[in-house]
């Protein structure tokens, strides 16, 4: 059985952890998956937005699989492969600018939740629980999530989740804005499903655009996004799309996207 599962089903891509007897820990071969996957996502033009998720409804994932990591440790240092945590991963370094949408069907901890915070959109089901109990361990979330989760919910609330290590429940991270929907866990893909597949009725070099303006433009001067806004809207305004919308819109009818 693979750890990983990459699929796809019209325009949407389908990034599965497939280990749910092991929590879907991330282990080397999940890495490999995922890392190939987001690659996958961000180059292939058929693909327009990803959805991430795992397999079971006990575990979206609960981070580094830390038997395979002791395993790793303990081979003499100048005897060790690769760490099985890659450097350059969908967490850090590896920015698509395509939507992907977390679909968070149980427990998100450390690298999970790490994970979850690398895709644009949280849906989460009711039995989720969501935190970065790295300290607990006396060690650090070092794949990001102590830059992410202060950007994403009220910074004095993230020092207290990082510095204790506690969880959330779905609807606690609803109300600090960690997820964007908590829905029954037998709604959770569809709900996913059908904002993939609204977000697909878009222009989808805008809906890039946009996330990208998004991304780059909060740690810009509002200066320099406005003038980063006209850069892109200038470039986009040159595509085949752009005049479709308005022609589709004149002509009265449903636009015909082409990516180009």
């Amino acid at each position: 059985m693979p750890a990983f599962i990459y699929e796809t089903k019209g325009r949407i891509a389908y990034l599965t952890i497939n280990r749910p007897d092991a929590r879907n820990a991330m282990n080397r071969e999940v890495w490999d998956g995922l890392v190939k996957a987001w690659t996958e996502v961000g180059e292939n033009p058929d693909i327009w937005v990803a959805i991430v998720t795992a397999s079971g409804d006990k575990a979206f994932s609960s981070g580094q699989d830390l038997k395979e990591m002791a395993e790793w440790m303990s081979i003499p240092e100048d005897k060790r492969p690769p760490m099985p945590l890659p450097d350059i991963n969908p967490m850090r370094g590896m920015r698509i600018w395509k939507p992907v949408i977390a679909a968070i069907n149980g427990l998100a901890i450390g690298g999970g939740l790490e994970l979850a915070m690398a895709c644009d959109i949280r849906i989460a089901a009711q039995t989720a629980m969501l935190g970065l109990a790295e300290v607990k361990s006396a060690v650090i979330p070092g794949n990001s999530g102590s830059q992410k989760l202060p950007r994403l919910i009220p910074f004095a609330k993230a020092l207290e989740l990082l510095m204790t290590g506690d969880l959330v429940d779905a609807q606690e991270a609803y109300r600090l804005g960690l997820v964007n929907k908590v829905v029954p866990a037998d709604q959770l893909l569809p709900e996913a499903e059908a904002l993939a597949a609204k977000i697909c009725e878009n222009g989808p070099l805008a809906v890039r655009a946009v996330k990208e303006l998004a991304y780059r433009g909060i740690e810009m001067s509002l200066e320099e996004g406005l003038r980063l806004e006209t850069e892109i809207g200038d470039r986009l305004s040159k595509s085949e799309d752009a005049m479709e919308g308005p022609r589709a819109f004149a002509e009265k009818r449903k636009p015909v996207w082409k990516g180009r």
